[in-house]
């Protein structure tokens, strides 16, 4: 299924949790999930609220967002979270 989301907001699906580290040692199972996600669809942005809002993310951005932020939603039994653009707090670039 696809989906576009509306306005200001943008669709994202969050990296899966490592469970080794860098040395080899196995994680247990209850770890946190993940801030960082990858962009899946982006809203068209227009005027919300009187102001003028210009996307400024594009699919495939990989991104850092709050622990909290948006709504998760499983839509073809994948986990998605749908959020605004405001709710992003960077982009990650490669070096």
């Amino acid at each position: 299924m696809k989906i576009q989301p509306l306005f200001d907001r943008i669709v994202i699906k969050q990296e899966e949790a490592e469970n080794k580290t860098s040395s080899g040692i196995l994680l247990a199972g209850s770890q946190e999930k993940p801030q960082i996600a990858n962009v899946l669809a982006v809203g068209k942005g227009g005027v919300i609220d009187g102001k003028e809002v210009v996307m400024q993310l594009k699919v495939g951005d990989k991104v850092l967002y709050p622990k909290y932020a948006g709504s998760e939603f499983k839509i073809d039994g994948e986990t998605l979270v749908v959020l605004r653009q405001s709710d992003v707090l960077a982009i990650l670039l490669d070096k």
